[in-house]
């Protein structure tokens, strides 16, 4: 791919990501004004409405938020494999020297997060949240960098988003290997079996997407019923559709242009919107104060930022990673401040983590507040530190 090609594609996602991370905003507000004080109850429980899909024998009975969770997430799944497979091809993923230092600010912008959460709650209920603080919303993210105007250099917009990427690997690994429940032998095999087909597609040199699209909608019910949980189909699928260097021949650019905008403007709003539909209290905004609040909120806000620059430094410093010329440390700081809004997947991992809803919507409420606060922060740090 032409150097020229990648840098219109990388101007286009960032351009798609920062609106999505403003739409993001509006659904997050709205929702939670309608839960409290536009509609209330009615619109609460207008989520948990069941949708009733079934046919033949196939059984499709969800509540209309594990509809958006376990369906339309999915394809989110697939856009996020697809960029992950397209930094690997082309972008800065592609060489060891581009991705080290992505990939170590990533490893240490999860690994500090999770030990702050793990700190705070070891041995207790509440443990099982140590996923919660270690993934990054590139949405949110972009979206305030954006803001800042441009002064930013491009490299940093591409280490962000880069290291982000790499956090929502990092997390998907987190929910594939952690958050799978009660595994069926029997359609984990059917499911892999539909993905040794999509890896023959690809072998054959395939290059028509709606193959591929068939067979991951049937791997996507065996894995629905196998335990593990359905969003990794979107991955999956990813990787198994060709990447090409001429664009235009290219299935997994065509697809990735086609779902930016579905996801970015209709997917992730509508996941927001479904799943801060909560009601605050005294006694919600009290939980703010519970060991696995307390590890969500630092681990996101003084965690990611923490293990960001700390990860970097001593790898940089060690002649293992090489920082970019236009970037400073302050630079890779404020990145890591930005890290520390987790939103879409931190509230995605909180719905897996747990079953008691008291815990899932204290989870979801820090994971609010500790984004506001990374956010604000960020924006603050690049307008007058850096």
């Amino acid at each position: 791919m032409k150097k020229t090609d990648f840098s219109k594609m990388f101007a286009e996602f960032f351009e798609s990501e920062k609106n999505a991370g403003i739409l993001l905003i509006v659904s997050t507000v709205f929702s939670l004004l309608a839960a409290n004080l536009l509609i209330g109850q009615s619109y609460i429980d207008f989520w948990q409405k069941y949708l009733d899909l079934s046919f033949f024998s196939l059984e499709l009975k969800y509540s209309l938020q594990h509809w958006i969770n376990d369906g339309l997430v999915t394809i989110f799944f697939l856009l996020i494999g697809l960029e992950i497979e397209r930094e690997l091809y082309a972008g800065e993923l592609s060489s060891l020297q581009k991705a080290s230092l992505p990939v170590v600010a990533a490893i240490g912008g999860m690994a500090a997060p999770a030990l702050v959460h793990l700190f705070f709650n070891y041995s207790t209920a509440s443990q099982a949240g140590m996923g919660i603080p270690m993934a990054t919303d590139i949405a949110f993210a972009l979206g305030v960098l954006s803001l800042i105007g441009g002064s930013v250099p491009l490299s940093l917009k591409v280490f962000l988003t880069a290291f982000a990427i790499i956090d929502d690997l990092g997390a998907i690994l987190m929910i594939a290997l952690f958050y799978s429940k009660g595994l069926s032998i029997a359609y984990l095999a059917m499911a892999a079996a539909a993905f040794s087909i999509l890896i023959v597609l690809n072998r054959l040199k395939v290059r028509s997407i709606s193959p591929y699209l068939s067979i991951g909608i049937i791997m996507w019910y065996f894995m629905l019923k196998s335990g593990v949980h359905a969003t990794i189909t979107g991955v999956l699928l990813a990787f198994a559709i060709p990447f090409a260097a001429d664009r235009e021949k290219c299935p997994s650019h065509r697809l990735q242009h086609y779902l930016h905008k579905p996801a970015a403007f209709f997917i992730l709003p509508l996941f927001a919107a479904a799943n801060t539909a909560i009601g605050l209290d005294g006694g919600t905004f009290s939980t703010l104060l519970s060991a696995n609040s307390m590890g969500i909120i630092l681990g996101l806000f003084l965690g990611k930022p923490a293990g960001v620059l700390a990860f970097s430094f001593v790898f940089v410093s060690l002649k293992l990673c090489r920082l970019p010329a236009d970037i400073s440390w302050k630079h890779v700081m404020g990145a890591g401040m930005l890290g520390g809004i987790g939103f879409t997947m931190s509230i995605f991992i909180a719905n897996l983590a747990f079953a008691d809803p008291s815990f899932i919507q204290s989870s979801i409420l820090a994971v609010i507040a500790a984004s506001l606060l990374s956010g604000l922060m960020g924006f603050a740090f690049f307008k007058y530190a850096v």
